[in-house]
């Protein structure tokens, strides 16, 4: 069994918690080659040092996780890259195993085993869904998908363009919202831009309307 050290970048928004994951990951022998928090921060730090697994959190300010993992490739292509999120929805481990290209998906309330499992996994080649993440991806491919507006899903959608669907079904501004989710107006403008093409949307206003329609954003 080959027990070198992996050399291991952190990414997370949360002080207290990088500071646990780099404790666990020390106390088993790994090296912690950077620490970020934020994907800004996260994609010099993985160019710089080469990190053979780079651990990152789903949503941080600016520049969020599945936002960065293709920039971490372009500077860091031999990189492996694990999400680790507070979120369990199918929709968002989806997107980061499909359209983002994560290499493997844990949520923080799983055990310090599967983190380190996972990157040990990942460190050979391999792509890790925790145990408690693999029967919700298997939940959502074995049962139907509710319909929406013009027979989309209405679960396509990801946490933050719910939220992002939702601030806007409030009426809420791309700046505010941009403010209140601690992202760039720019980021929120995509978010707004994927949902539209997602639920085939062509206006503001038909998202406000879409929004109520399903119960997204409530009416007093």
């Amino acid at each position: 069994m080959n027990n070198q050290p992996i050399r291991v970048l952190l990414a997370d928004d949360h002080p207290i918690f990088l500071a646990s994951l780099r404790a666990l990951l020390e106390r088993h022998g790994h090296l912690i080659v950077g620490e970020a928090t934020t994907g800004e921060e996260a994609i010099p730090l993985a160019a710089r040092f080469r990190p053979q697994v780079v651990v990152l959190d789903l949503e941080m300010p600016g520049l969020g996780g599945l936002a960065s993992i293709p920039r971490i490739r372009a500077a860091a292509p031999a990189s492996r890259i694990l999400i680790l999120s507070a979120h369990d929805e199918p929709a968002d481990v989806i997107e980061a195993l499909s359209k983002s290209g994560a290499d493997g998906y844990l949520v923080k309330g799983d055990a310090p085993e599967e983190l380190l499992n996972a990157i040990r996994a990942a460190s050979n080649g391999k792509r890790y869904l925790s145990s408690s993440v693999a029967p919700i991806l298997l939940s959502r491919v074995n049962q139907p998908l509710p319909k929406g507006k013009n027979g989309h899903n209405t679960s396509g959608l990801t946490r933050r363009e719910r939220e992002v669907l939702r601030l806007i079904g409030q009426g809420v501004a791309t700046k505010e919202i941009a403010q209140r989710l601690g992202i760039s107006p720019k980021t929120a403008q995509v978010h707004s831009e994927n949902i539209r093409m997602k639920l085939n949307l062509h206006s503001i206003a038909e998202m406000v309307r879409y929004a109520i329609k399903h119960r997204i954003v409530k009416l007093e």
